[in-house]
């Protein structure tokens, strides 16, 4: 019992003599019980993982689908989850035995004490087996250590591959409004045209000025001047789609038209589920215990380590005698190495990995706020886009009604062509504001989804 009982203060005092640690920083995180925007037409189910399929745009999943396997960006995230998986490998076997074996037949010609010279052979053969028994912990604490550098590795992945998605997603749906802004100005080319030969007609006949067939003019020459600013733009928004999908600059397949696309209803959440759903949050969070995985490594590394060598063989000065009857050699042995000065290195080093940890810590409390505030500003950027279309809607119908009235006005000669001119401006305002809202509608909810974690779950 005595014996135990000095083996056990004998442990705790070596243990007295690791590096000391700084404690962490006091946490100021505060999560909120709810979101600050009400949900309108929030959906009973979670997040869903393939979230861009919620759209209803075969086109637009197949676009996903295949960025998702192709993009450069994500091949070589998966590249360095493999790196950071064989690397668990590698601390691992630092907890095993290491074998070795050598063998070195040498040949020498020596003088004896006579001053004759003699020749010597030596045929031998060596195995050496060490082991570290890990007392203290600090080749599990590296284990762990490599395991959550994987894993946040991992999470980095998944953070990367939601952000591509939901750029992609952003990409076509800014495509197919600027596809439906192209077919909307062609439409209204075509009557401006209409209107510039009327009011042309209506001069030649004496029936109106020559300032109003200029206008006319000068407003059809205006609206065609849009048309290839927005080819350009489509042009240039196939071919950076085209570059995420690992291809070459090109065309993009469309699906749905912009009008029969519908934003999905808001999933249902809480704050405190983005903690177990946003891929960068965990990532910080494996971040965090990695470092105090290290942490604890190094502040052990005053500590004495026990190691057992083994080495066994066999050796002869004839090869006859080596081969059928060689003489065999063995050495156990047991070592105890423990650090006397270092000048103060582990705990500088003990010192800095602990500045590392605060600083992990205080990046993970800023990970977490800036996901509430992402998904609050989608919540309200939702509601107030509703807002605004109601609003637009109504501005429609005012200007589609002007615009009946002066050209009434205008062909029963009660008007001149400007009133006419300035109403056709204000509804195509009003259908390009319409456009765009409905765009930004659908943006809103890709962000929102990404803002809520695209699905993915915290393993």
């Amino acid at each position: 019992m005595s014996s135990r009982i000095a083996a056990g203060c004998a442990a705790l005092l070596l243990a007295g003599c690791a590096a000391t640690v700084a404690p962490p920083p006091a946490s100021s995180l505060q999560t909120p019980a709810a979101w600050r925007t009400a949900a309108e037409g929030q959906g009973s189910g979670p997040v869903a993982r393939q979230w861009w399929q919620s759209f209803g745009d075969p086109a637009l999943t197949a676009l996903v689908t295949k960025v998702l396997e192709n993009n450069g960006d994500l091949r070589i995230a998966r590249a360095r989850v493999a790196q950071y998986r064989a690397q668990i490998g590698v601390a691992e076997a630092g907890r095993k035995a290491n074998v070795s074996v050598d063998s070195a037949p040498s040949r020498a010609r020596q003088l004896a004490y006579t001053g004759a010279p003699y020749v010597t052979n030596i045929y031998q053969a060596e195995f050496q087996a060490s082991y570290e028994i890990d007392v203290w912990g600090r080749l599990a604490a590296l284990t762990d250590a490599a395991t959550a550098s994987y894993q946040a590795e991992q999470a980095n992945a998944d953070a990367a591959a939601l952000s591509i998605a939901a750029t992609v997603a952003t990409g076509y749906l800014n495509l197919r409004g600027l596809d439906a802004q192209l077919a909307l100005t062609e439409a209204t080319l075509k009557l401006r045209e209409q209107s510039a030969a009327l009011a042309k007609k209506q001069f030649d006949v004496g029936y109106s000025s020559r300032l109003e067939w200029l206008q006319a003019q000068a407003e059809y020459q205006t609206t065609a001047e849009q048309v290839p600013q927005l080819k350009r733009q489509i042009f240039e928004q196939e071919n950076a789609l085209a570059i995420l999908t690992g291809g070459n600059p090109g065309p993009i397949a469309r699906g749905a038209e912009l009008a029969d696309l519908q934003a999905p209803p808001v999933p249902e959440g809480l704050p405190s589920e983005l903690l177990r759903r946003r891929p960068d949050i965990a990532r910080a969070e494996y971040n965090l215990i990695a470092i105090n995985a290290n942490l604890q490594a190094a502040r052990d590394q005053l500590l004495p380590s026990f190691k057992l060598t083994a080495t066994g063989g066999v050796q002869n000065l004839q090869w006859h005698d080596f081969v059928n009857a060689p003489t065999a050699l063995w050495r156990l042995s047991g070592i105890v190495a423990a650090p006397v000065f270092d000048g103060g290195r582990v705990q500088s080093q003990t010192d800095a990995l602990a500045a590392q940890r605060d600083q992990t810590i205080h990046a993970y409390e800023n990970a977490v706020r800036t996901a509430f505030a992402e998904t609050e500003n989608s919540l309200g950027a939702i509601g107030r886009l509703k807002e605004q279309a109601i609003q637009n809607d109504a501005r429609r119908a005012t200007a589609a009604e002007t615009l009946r009235i002066a050209h009434n006005r205008y062909r029963n000669g009660y008007a001149s062509y400007l009133e006419e001119l300035d109403a056709q401006r204000t509804l195509y305002s009003a259908d390009v504001g319409r456009l765009q809202l409905k765009t930004r509608m659908l943006l809103a909810s890709v962000d929102l989804y990404r803002a809520m974690g695209g699905g993915w779950t915290h393993p």
